[in-house]
């Protein structure tokens, strides 16, 4: 935007001059106004009146001539029909609060129409953030490895609520052909998908690879998921208004990752005699604010959003060591409830003043800057390249698997 006139008013029937400041952006073709006195901003666009024209002075200046009355002026007629213009700070002014819970957040709101899938939402805060959606009518998938588990969850939802719609998909993150058989059941099954919410995640577990010979950690808390919503892209893209919610951590900033050459498959999955649970848990936090990013930019009519739901709250996450299990004891009195922890994802899901929004990261319900290494475009590129490149190595070496040819 550059500044284009200044211009006066009057106020209170007294002939008070004040200045204010117009803008043009070249990019609306619309004119935005702020009052000196409020601070409020109020932006116009479209067309010119009929029978007005805009002109430039030859000492730069915009004018607006009115051919039918024969008068000029530097005020935009247009601000006439002025609407109130908010900036994303003020848009997403805070209405929850880290005490905030998830059914809080959706108080009042009707989601019959919707469907959501969640991973990981048989336990904990896939669980809470699955339990939350139903509730409130929405049609919720919970894809999880343990059916047995999954059919559980949706017994105890369906006894607060007998109506409530859920389905149960068997998915092992630790299989990208067991991903792509949940994505297939997913499409027979739904033809559209307003909510995909990417749960699922491991944390300080002892060093195994996967079936698809990847480090465990990195393909279940990102590969895995990557590949599921490439692999959902035409039902989220079909389905107005959709939007993917990625659950990362604030362990992200803890990340070793930092410039592009940092990112390549020996560091995001490393050898046995390099690795250590927490540093890989906190690369794959950061892969996934990075995956959001570049997500949000390729699909420009997908809303997309990262956030993190707590510290140290409880729940099986430290289920892998002893020493994990004992310090999440001891700091629970003073972190989330399950409740709490799924506000943010459910905010970022649901909450109305998100639409048109997308590429932020969020905590405590509320809009907050990632790490300088989780922004860096360079950096979310080329983790999408390399994750393509590892899901297609794995297809080439499994074609029959994959029904290729």
């Amino acid at each position: 935007m550059i500044p284009i006139v200044r211009m006066s008013c009057h106020r209170d029937g007294r002939n008070e001059r004040r200045w204010m400041e117009t803008f043009i952006t070249h990019y609306t073709k619309g004119t935005q106004w702020t009052h000196p006195r409020t601070g409020r901003k109020k932006i116009v666009n479209g067309d010119l009146p009929p029978g007005w024209e805009k002109c430039i002075s030859d000492d730069g200046k915009v004018l607006y001539v009115d051919h039918t009355n024969r008068t000029t002026t530097y005020t935009d007629p247009r601000l006439a029909f002025a609407t109130e213009y908010r900036e994303i700070s003020q848009v997403l002014r805070q209405r929850f609060d880290a005490s905030s819970t998830a059914l809080a957040v959706l108080h009042g709101r009707d989601l019959r129409n919707k469907v959501a899938l969640v991973t990981g939402a048989n336990t904990g805060i896939g669980y809470e953030t699955a339990r939350s959606l139903a509730l409130h009518g929405c049609n919720v998938v919970l894809a999880c490895r343990n059916m047995e588990k999954a059919n559980e969850a949706i017994k105890h939802i369906q006894q607060e609520k007998e109506t409530a719609n859920c389905t149960a998909l068997e998915m092992d993150l630790t299989s990208l052909n067991s991903v792509r058989k949940t994505a297939e059941q997913f499409k027979q099954k739904f033809k559209s998908l307003h909510i995909l919410i990417l749960n699922a995640g491991v944390f300080g577990i002892p060093y195994q690879l996967t079936e698809d010979g990847y480090e465990t950690t990195f393909q279940v808390n990102h590969l895995s998921q990557f590949y599921l919503t490439l692999l959902l892209k035409e039902t989220i893209q079909n389905t107005n208004n959709s939007r993917v919610i990625v659950v990362s951590s604030e362990s992200h900033r803890f990340s070793t990752i930092r410039i592009p050459e940092d990112i390549h498959q020996s560091t995001l999955s490393p050898p046995a005699y390099k690795y250590w649970g927490m540093e890989a848990y906190n690369e794959s936090k950061l892969c996934n604010i990075l995956f959001a990013q570049e997500l949000a930019r390729q699909w420009p009519t997908v809303s997309v959003f990262s956030c993190h739901p707590g510290n140290m709250v409880s729940t099986s996450l430290s289920r892998h060591w002893w020493l994990y299990r004992l310090l999440f004891a001891l700091v629970r009195p003073f972190t989330k409830s399950l409740q709490q922890a799924a506000s943010t994802t459910i905010f970022c899901a649901t909450a109305p003043e998100l639409e048109g929004v997308t590429g932020s990261y969020f905590n405590n319900c509320c809009r907050c800057q990632p790490s300088n290494a989780a922004l860096d475009p360079v950096l979310a590129t080329r983790l999408w390249i390399l994750s393509q490149n590892m899901i297609t190595d794995v297809i080439e070496k499994n074609k029959n698997n994959y029904g290729e040819k």
